[in-house]
């Protein structure tokens, strides 16, 4: 069936639907990782957003079971140059049209998706609409795409419910994570270091954390502008008053910045992609990272007197990583619990169950 992608500024792409055939607009944003792609569509950071891959072919060991990262993939809209018709893998369970078929996901194949991104990177990340109608009026497509906001993310994708995650080794530690759309693959690496993990939903407030005397607390990633969640933020400087010992990641890094009275803006384009380069300037080293954000912290904004710039990105500078001067919080912006490098960045889990043990980060 034929398929077109629209963008906010015009700019028409014809090719083949997959996935479901309801239309469906959404922000449209890039990235360059050339696997993962199950593990991008389950990331909840994507909420409210159409993913544009532009390594061209997708699809080619299927899915399976154990690489989402959330019970269900999060992104609207999937954009592939060529979709691999099956997957040839010893973990394959499935291929990838069917499991966009079985989620719901709009799709689309056949279109040049490198061009693409070349207009997402000139123009940056802008509204697109995927359709599978054979005729319609482009004036009305574009009212709809202009109209599109991506809202209220952090309340869809956040747990309604406490849960616990054992330690996979002997106990050491209990961690209370707020859950803002936090990835699989972070829990397990709590778990792996002897970590109970109690996961609480994203507007559980401070009093009932600190109530639970944990070792630590742990903000994770999440969707969205991360200025739009007000009470949120409020809670996070309680948790910060309070000294108890605090990692966060992605949103989570942001919120905190906010939370101590820094600022943060959207990006021309973000970084998604498993290949982005950050250094560590306490360690003098360079990590292969992968990201997922379109909003960064501001630099300028960040008094020294709360904290210290820990990472930068290699290519264009911008704060991926705070040192805050209290010594009970560290945030990055990247995925440590990704594995670009495969592992090179999990150190920073290291650092924090050393910090909850007494030790310094």
């Amino acid at each position: 069936m034929k398929a077109t992608l629209i963008l906010e500024n015009g700019s028409i792409f014809e090719g083949q639907s997959i996935g479901s055939t309801e239309d469906c607009a959404c922000e449209m944003v890039f990235n360059t990782s050339m696997v993962g792609y199950q593990e991008i569509l389950t990331d909840p950071s994507y909420a409210g957003q159409g993913v544009v891959m532009s390594y061209p072919l997708i699809g080619n060991y299927g899915v399976n079971s154990e690489d989402n990262e959330s019970s269900r993939p999060w992104g609207e809209a999937f954009v592939v140059r060529h979709l691999s018709r099956r997957g040839s893998n010893f973990r394959c369970e499935g291929d990838l049209d069917d499991y966009l078929k079985e989620h719901g996901i709009t799709g689309i194949q056949g279109v040049d998706t490198r061009a693409i991104t070349r207009i997402l990177r000139s123009q940056g990340t802008m509204n697109g609409m995927i359709t599978c109608a054979e005729d319609f009026c482009i004036q009305d497509v574009l009212k709809t795409v202009e109209a599109y906001r991506v809202k209220g993310t952090v309340e869809r994708v956040t747990r309604k419910a406490v849960q616990v995650y054992p330690p996979l080794i002997r106990q050491k530690l209990r961690v209370a994570l707020m859950d803002f759309g936090v990835k699989g693959n972070m829990i397990r690496c709590l778990q792996s270091r002897g970590c109970e993990v109690t996961v609480f939903p994203a507007h559980t407030t401070a009093q009932e954390i600190l109530a639970g005397r944990y070792d630590g607390v742990m903000l994770s990633n999440g969707p969205g502008d991360p200025s739009d969640n007000v009470a949120i933020i409020q809670e996070i400087r309680d948790l910060y008053d309070a000294g108890i010992p605090i990692f966060a990641v992605c949103l989570g890094h942001q919120l905190m910045a906010l939370a101590t009275g820094a600022s943060t803006r959207k990006m021309r384009f973000g970084h998604r992609g498993a290949n982005h380069p950050v250094k560590d300037l306490d360690a003098g080293r360079v990590f292969i990272t992968s990201q997922n954000h379109g909003y960064v912290v501001c630099a300028e904004s960040v008094s020294p007197e709360v904290a210290a710039v820990s990472h930068v990105n290699v290519n264009e500078g911008s704060v991926e990583g705070l040192r805050y001067k209290n010594g009970n919080v560290y945030t990055v912006q990247f995925h440590p619990e990704a594995s670009p490098g495969p592992k090179d960045t999990e150190y920073l889990f290291d650092r924090f169950i050393r910090r909850m043990e007494g030790g310094a980060w």
